[in-house]
């Protein structure tokens, strides 16, 4: 309860959003703004639920124009294994909202047409959120698929290449289908936008993982996976292959033969706090 409470104090409605309600009292679809306000709020309260129970930080639930998101402070250091929980959250959801409101359907609490409404925009919601598109539920399951494969800014990269070229071509689909169709235009749009601005600050992204990896004390690595590393490589060369949810003991190598170990620490310390970014991994060596 007290959870529930605290993440409630972190509740934030955008002020676009009392406009979107007043033109909805005014069109007659009052109604379905409720029912979908609601489905929103629970589907981000999921999110912020299971990421408390992790203890992760979260900033604050935001309830937007067009849709909610959970915003959380936290950048991509914890185990793949809980990000996948907190982002199934979300969706699990719409189970026990459908379930709930069937209950109320056969109590006849509930209006059939009402049901079937709140049927509607649940699965609406649903399918909308597990679209493989960042910054959706199912463009973070796309990135979790990235992470196992691939080091954390590649694989932050091809999840936002894949989105992109997904997002055309569900906007072709809408235009062929729907071209008039108001609402999927502004939700493209916002998807576009941030998309860009996403691709744009990568690497400034990629910095905040570093950073919370470094001075981060909050999260804890169930993985080691060795690196191994040539002692002509450069510093920033080697941080770029550093993945999500593992820690990664370092393995020096020249010419074929092993020639020393690094903990991830000392090449992060020698990267921020020495500013060594260009220097060659094999000068730690003879440092630490």
């Amino acid at each position: 309860m007290t959870n529930l409470i605290s993440l409630a104090k972190k509740f934030y409605i955008h002020p676009l959003l009392w406009l979107v309600i007043g033109i909805a009292i005014l069109t007659a679809h009052f109604l379905e703004l409720i029912l979908l306000l609601v489905i929103i709020t629970v589907h981000e309260m999921g999110h912020g639920m299971m990421a408390q129970s992790f203890s992760w930080r979260v900033k604050r639930i935001a309830l937007l124009p067009f849709g909610g998101v959970a915003e959380m402070d936290e950048h991509g250091n914890r185990s793949l294994k809980e990000e996948f929980l907190v982002i199934a959250a979300g969706p699990f959801q719409h189970v026990w909202l459908v379930l709930g409101g069937w209950i109320l359907f056969q109590l006849t609490i509930l209006e059939g047409d009402v049901f079937f409404l709140f049927l509607h925009l649940n699965l609406m919601v649903f399918l909308f959120n597990l679209l493989p598109i960042w910054p959706l539920d199912g463009g973070k399951f796309l990135s979790l698929l990235f992470a196992l494969k691939f080091n954390y800014l590649k694989a932050y990269e091809y999840t936002l290449l894949f989105s992109f070229v997904t997002l055309i071509l569900l906007h072709f689909l809408v235009f062929l289908t729907a071209p008039l169709h108001l609402n999927l235009w502004i939700v493209a749009s916002f998807l576009y936008f941030s998309l860009y601005t996403d691709w744009k600050q990568r690497r400034y992204t990629f910095i905040k993982f570093l950073l919370e990896r470094y001075y981060g004390k909050s999260h804890q690595f169930v993985q080691l996976k060795p690196l191994p590393i040539q002692g002509e490589d450069s510093i920033l060369q080697v941080v770029e292959r550093f993945q999500r949810g593992v820690k990664h003991p370092l393995v020096v190598w020249e010419k074929g033969l092993e020639v020393g170990k690094l903990d991830e620490n000392e090449l992060l310390h020698a990267f921020f706090v020495e500013k060594k970014t260009t220097a060659k991994t094999k000068e730690l060596l003879y440092l630490y």
